[in-house]
Parts: C-alpha cells; sequence; structure tokens
C-alpha cells in the first residue's frame, strides 16, 4: 500500500504566524528552542538552539467534539518551506525512538484498538496495517511522550 505523510498546511502556519488564534482562541507565544526537540510542524525539522518559535494550541480535526485532541505544538518563527508529502516516514520521526500512531474514521473520531506506540522504523508498516482496514479514513502521528500532533498518514 502507498502512503501518504503530511506535514501542517501552509496557509494553517500563515494564518498562525500573522496573528491568528490558535486552537484556544489564542495568539501563538513567541520562544526561542533550547535545541532538546522542538519539532516544526511544517517544514518536519527540528527548530535549532537559539531560534525563535512559535508555541501554539493545535486541533487537527476539522471541528470540535468528544474526539478533537487539543495539544501543544511548535513552528519555526520565521518562514520555513512545507516539508513535501512523502510515500514513507519522515526523518524527524524517524529520530526518534517511537512514535504513537492512531487511525481516525471517516467522522474524525478514533478508531479504538489502533491507538499504539511503535518503533519509529516501523510507521509505515503499521500505519499500513491499520489503513488497509477500509473504515479507516487516516492516521496521526504524535510524540510517544507528549502527545503531541507530528503529521498525518494517508492512503497514497
Amino acid at each position: 500500500m502507498r502512503l501518504k505523510f503530511s506535514a501542517l498546511p501552509t496557509p494553517v502556519v500563515q494564518t498562525i504566524r500573522s496573528g491568528g488564534a490558535d486552537a484556544n482562541g489564542l495568539k501563538a507565544e513567541l520562544a526561542v528552542s533550547d535545541g532538546g526537540g522542538n519539532p516544526c510542524r511544517h517544514c518536519l525539522q527540528d527548530i535549532e538552539a537559539g531560534q525563535e518559535m512559535l508555541v501554539l494550541a493545535y486541533r487537527p480535526f476539522p471541528e470540535p467534539q468528544p474526539y478533537a485532541e487539543i495539544g501543544p505544538i511548535f513552528f519555526c518563527a520565521d518562514e520555513c518551506e512545507r516539508h513535501a508529502d512523502v510515500d514513507s516516514c519522515p526523518d524527524l520521526v524517524l529520530k526518534r525512538d517511537q512514535i504513537l500512531i492512531k487511525g481516525y474514521l471517516d467522522n474524525d473520531r478514533i478508531a479504538y484498538g489502533t491507538g499504539k506506540i511503535v518503533p519509529t522504523d516501523t510507521v509505515d508498516q503499521e500505519a499500513a496495517r491499520i489503513l488497509a482496514n477500509p473504515d479507516i479514513a487516516y492516521v496521526h502521528m504524535r510524540s510517544a511522550t507528549n502527545n503531541c500532533y507530528f503529521a498525518r498518514i494517508e492512503r497514497g
């Protein structure tokens, strides 16, 4: 099965960078990366120590509902190029030991039984296994330690 791994869309990032509200209705906070693993969800690169970054609450779902998790994420404060959609796990994720993956249905609800912390070198196989179920619309990758959203996986 072909997969598609997608970073956050540029219009979402531009809205936040221009002062738009995050998922909690607040402006993003400006901070400085300590280089300790602040991944930009747009370029899918770790933000280097000393670089300014935006910290915000993000809900990767079209509307609020009981399963629409909100969590903190980071963007580069300055413009960065969006990571191209790819057909295998992005290098940013592969730098981590583990990642949380979860399948979601067409109605954006969690598909119970799909959530699992996996070694990052198995993400492609595990995502393909989840997406082999035709009821699953997409998979999220999230931090295995903090549950923060990383990227979306769909059938390619």
